[in-house]
């Protein structure tokens, strides 16, 4: 944690005391502490004490005598923010982006992972509504730290405490010891679908929306990788400080861009819904609606993992997927084999919820010494999760 910039932000429960005690345990580990308080954080704990142990001014409100507390400026410095305790009035706001204290307005301007602790009684915390809140504020990418178990403010005894400040610093270490894990490493993702020209206006296409594509590579990014992203016309694309981004269009551009990039990277992940064929003839100008049938001749377009397959050195990694209808398993390990895969990410279109423009998805690896991991279905952020821990887990295995 030395010289990490954290920002804190407590919010109106009585485990507010405890942020006391979390920013003497930052400090000590050599990071800069800087506090944010709700106004009902200031019911439980004196911005005087929080001031006094960070060694830093306490901003409870936008604007004070001192003039406007830059919401933007605080988000955009720390390393990491911690919103702790966060109650369930908090988490909602949070998931739905209201905005109505410095705390919230901090969080929707950080550019750093974000860290929250609940806080509240048992009932407040199994409550759907909660959960639902949870599921939101992970799918955008937060961390949860989890709540323990225990007696309650209301004399009740089960989950719905606030972590104790020791296991939240060992929570947020173990966050950073892991973001360096593929530190020194570049790897190339595919991502999106490709368009493939009838004529100027129309083109051959999938329903590939880019998000498992885009949840890779912000994923990778927080693990200290360099990557360089290969997309086709997705719509959802990360910021261009993640990645090298390079745009194409169709399967041949995409083709040419991976094999140019493939001798420098140390791994591909192969996540883009690349047409198999593609119009024999483009016309040059707009086909007219003159007969009741229109044919049109195709080709395959070139096999980007075969190719990269073919290509790959001893030390390289490739990744590949499969969306299947049918046989998945058995077309999955043809294709593993087929394309000199180090393993494959299987999702079927038969799983409700997986698949094309959903946030979530549901996935099972296989890898080339046919082990086999299944998986729940997740929002797509925990999918790459699972797959870059999965390659993590591969190389460290290796070496």
């Amino acid at each position: 944690m030395r010289a990490k910039k954290i920002l804190l932000g407590i919010t109106g429960s009585i485990a507010a005391y405890k942020a006391a005690i979390l920013v003497r345990l930052f400090v000590k580990q050599g990071a800069e502490v800087k506090v944010l308080m709700t106004p009902s954080a200031k019911d439980f704990i004196t911005p005087l004490t929080l001031a006094t142990l960070s060694k830093n001014q306490v901003y409870s409100d936008v604007s004070s005598e001192e003039g406007w507390n830059n919401h933007v400026d605080l988000g955009l410095w720390a390393d990491a923010m911690i919103v702790a305790p966060a109650t369930a009035n908090t988490l909602a706001k949070m998931a739905n982006g209201l905005c109505d204290n410095i705390v919230l307005a901090a969080y929707l301007s950080a550019k750093c992972p974000v860290f929250v602790a609940p806080a509240m009684d048992l009932d407040m915390w199994i409550h759907p509504a909660t959960q639902k809140n949870i599921e939101t504020l992970i799918s955008y990418g937060n961390h949860l730290v989890p709540v323990e178990h225990g007696e309650l403010a209301s004399g009740l005894v089960g989950k719905g405490r606030m972590a104790e400040p020791e296991n939240i610093l060992s929570f947020v270490n173990n966050h950073f010891s892991k973001s360096q894990e593929l530190a020194g490493k570049r790897v190339l993702v595919t991502s999106g679908p490709t368009h493939e020209a009838i004529d100027p206006v129309r083109f051959i296409g999938n329903r590939s929306s880019g998000k498992m594509g885009t949840a890779i590579v912000e994923e990778l990014y927080h693990r200290g990788a360099e990557v360089v992203l290969v997309s086709g016309p997705a719509r959802y694309l990360p910021d261009s400080d993640v990645a090298e981004i390079i745009k194409v269009t169709s399967a041949g551009e995409m083709f040419d861009a991976c094999v140019d990039q493939f001798p420098t990277v140390d791994v591909a992940i192969m996540a883009a819904a690349v047409a198999d064929y593609t119009p024999s003839k483009v016309s040059p100008i707009k086909v007219k609606k003159t007969e009741k049938t229109l044919t049109l001749e195709l080709t395959n377009t070139k096999d980007i993992a075969k190719e990269l397959g073919r290509l790959k050195k001893e030390n390289q990694v490739m990744i590949g997927f499969a969306l299947e209808t049918n046989n998945e398993m058995s077309n999955a390990q043809k294709k593993l084999v087929k394309k000199n895969l180090d393993f494959i990410v299987l999702n079927s279109l038969q799983d409700k919820g997986a698949g094309f423009q959903h946030d979530t998805n549901k996935i099972t690896i296989v890898d080339k010494h046919n082990n086999i991991n299944e998986y729940e279905l997740k929002t797509k952020q925990q999918v790459a999760k699972d797959i870059v821990d999965y390659l993590v887990k591969m190389q460290t295995t290796v070496q």
